[in-house]
């Protein structure tokens, strides 16, 4: 069976494995990452740890501690955190990054952790960065990072792949910051949700690592798990220009990576599956802005250029865009010039290192000159921490990932994201503005959703204690994007007392206030696509299963919301078909609906039998099995540390 990327590198740090076993989309692996990087979450993960019962790390060059993102603060109960995430580091003999050092996914990419063709993990949503470098980069929630201290292995389901085919070479102005913005902002559908992105075509050639490090930080923006670039003579040639600077950049390693590259380790095989192709013409993209509130929404440069949208402040940062590089573009706009009056103009380095280079190169002087800020290597403004917040009604440019309502300060303002040299312009001209007047063109893209190969209809072997069957009556919530507050509301998240009685009473409250005399323990809700979207409270996944709903069956579901079900142990099920099906029949427009058909689930088989139809359903391997079983990824721990 072919391979793309993903699967490959998956494939690689898969356990338990049958014989001759190929792993694909869809797939539930038992995986052993390289490393998992936690920040200043450490501390909750600490706690998780602890109450697993371990008492050492299963394998202590596997976790790297990195403290990042709340370094401004300076407080006694802040510096305490740190302290105490140090010294268990240092008990532990866990490589330790302390506050100053950088952010942690940069510390992950100088210092040779994330490596090309391996898995990297993260507690955090921007380890898509790592695919900038050949490495698949998925973010974990702090369950699995405390599983992965104590056994050195959690869970992942392989995502449907998408394939992003870059063509032609970009234009002078244009950068990888403009490349992802204008991807997000063509495919703003939800068309790659929760898929991993695979970048192909010959215009990877004219991509430097910088820029796609940028594209692949912000495919979470646009609403993938990962965002891969094959590593090639690109990347070879970024890292034999480190050869040194770190313990694991050696001659050696570099040397081995490039007879990898050379015998085709790091492509996809040429007849693999993806479902779905998406193709842009690097040539047509132009400095595009996006916003405010979200990334979905863009407008070229050159048409907010014209109406003159005065800023009050500016940021050249981040894991996206604080590198060495988009400090020279900020730096070339702004050398020999002045911040406009009534502007503030912050930079960060994304690491230490990074700011050495760019004071050596001169760049960092220039911009201080020009009237910049500078604020310590870290994550800063960007998550709303520290000096420099949007204030009310303020306007902020941003060379950052996210401008969600209130995130950089205060929900009364609003923030632009574009790239560095956008943000030096409208920093020095007091209104958004490019540092040239950019052409105006028509994006040449295209998306294409191949024929998928069926799956061998091999039947899923059932373990021990796993039910191979489960049926009840189909209850129909007729909605896509059902969010987590719907689920399971905000104002419960917090109040620790909630009984599981009590959870299940409030379920479904804020979406539908009939649902609860409605429902019947034992049902099986039928949904649309993406439920579970929105926050990671995992009470929306308990609160239905103490309600008694057996399972939940859906078009699909956000993918934070799959890893909470079941690290608690509760059943989800991902049926498309058998949703489309039951919206053809024609539905009233409750929100709740019973419909008359029971629903029979053959998890040996893959198969849900509804109407006397037949819908398939991707198998539930050992992995998942395993989780149910034990009633999730806590009691497996627990089980596995005796």
């Amino acid at each position: 069976m072919s391979q793309n990327t993903i699967e490959k590198i998956v494939q690689s740090f898969a356990q338990n494995l049958e014989s001759g076993q190929r792993v694909a989309s869809g797939d539930f692996v038992t995986v052993s990452p390289r490393h998992v990087m936690t920040h200043d979450n450490t501390a909750a993960v600490m706690n998780k740890f602890n109450g697993l019962g371990a008492t050492a790390m299963a394998n202590p060059k596997q976790p790297v501690f990195t403290l990042d993102h709340n370094v401004q603060d300076k407080s006694e109960k802040n510096l305490t955190k740190y302290s105490s995430i140090e010294k268990f580091g240092n008990k532990m003999n866990v490589d330790f990054h302390p506050a100053g050092r950088g952010i942690g996914h940069q510390i992950m990419i100088e210092e040779g952790y994330a490596w090309p063709g391996t898995l990297c993990v993260a507690s955090d949503s921007h380890s898509n960065v790592y695919g900038g470098i050949g490495a698949l980069g998925t973010p974990v929630v702090r369950t699995d990072a405390a599983a992965l201290w104590a056994t050195g292995q959690t869970w992942w389901q392989i995502p449907a792949v998408a394939k992003v085919v870059l063509t032609g070479e970009l234009a002078n102005g244009a950068s990888g910051k403009d490349v992802i913005v204008t991807l997000c902002g063509l495919y703003n559908n939800d068309e790659v949700l929760n898929h991993a992105i695979e970048f192909a075509g010959d215009g990877l050639a004219s991509l430097n690592v910088e820029d796609r490090l940028s594209i692949a930080n912000m495919t979470t923006e646009w609403g993938a798990l990962s965002g891969v670039f094959p590593a090639d003579a690109v990347t070879l040639a970024w890292y034999r220009d480190r050869v040194g600077l770190h313990p694991q950049l050696t001659p050696g390693a570099i040397d081995a990576l490039e007879s990898e590259i050379q015998a085709g380790e790091h492509q996809a095989d040429s007849d693999a599956a993806y479902a779905k192709v998406i193709e842009l013409d690097l040539a047509t993209v132009v400095p595009h802005v996006c916003g405010p509130h979200t990334v979905k929404i863009m407008e070229s440069v050159r048409d907010m250029s014209a109406r003159k949208l005065q800023i009050h402040k500016a940021y050249v940062l981040s894991c996206v865009n604080g590198r060495v590089q988009d400090l020279a573009d900020a730096a070339a706009v702004l050398k020999g010039n002045k911040v406009a009056d009534g502007v503030e103009l912050y930079i960060a380095p994304a690491s230490d290192a990074i700011q050495r280079d760019s004071e050596a190169r001169g760049d960092w002087q220039a911009l201080i000159e020009a009237g910049a800020i500078a604020l310590p290597p870290g994550c800063g403004p960007c998550i709303g921490m520290g000096a420099g917040l949007l204030e009310d009604g303020e306007v902020g440019i941003s060379a950052t990932n996210r401008n969600f309502k209130g995130r950089m300060g205060s929900p009364n303002a609003e923030a632009y994201l574009a790239s560095p040299a956008v943000v030096a312009a409208s920093a020095m001209a007091g209104f958004i503005c490019a540092p040239d007047e950019s052409p105006a063109m028509e994006q040449i893209q295209r998306l294409s959703i191949p024929e998928q190969t069926a799956r061998d209809s091999k039947e899923t072997p059932i373990l021990d204690g796993f039910p191979e069957k489960i049926s009840g009556d189909l209850l129909f919530c007729n909605t896509d994007n059902l969010n987590t507050d719907g689920i399971y509301p905000g104002k419960y998240t917090y109040d620790e007392s909630m009984t599981p009685e009590q959870m299940a009473a409030v379920a479904m409250e804020n979406y539908d206030t009939d649902f609860q005399a409605i429902a019947n323990e034992g049902d099986i809700i039928l949904s649309g696509n993406n439920f579970g979207t929105g926050s990671s409270r995992e009470q929306a996944a308990t609160a239905l299963q103490f309600r008694g709903i057996q399972l939940v069956v859906a078009g699909s579901f956000s993918a934070t919301y799959k890893r909470n079900a079941f690290n608690n142990g509760y059943l989800l099920v991902d049926c498309p078909e058998l949703l489309n099906w039951m919206r053809e029949q024609g539905c009233d427009d409750a929100l709740t609906a019973r419909t008359g058909h029971k629903a029979e689930f053959d998890f040996r088989r893959g198969e849900v039998a509804v109407g006397g139809l037949v819908f398939p359903f991707a198998p539930l391997g050992p992995t998942a099995q395993e989780l149910v079983i034990a009633g999730g990824l806590e009691n497996m721990v627990r089980t596995k540390l005796g």
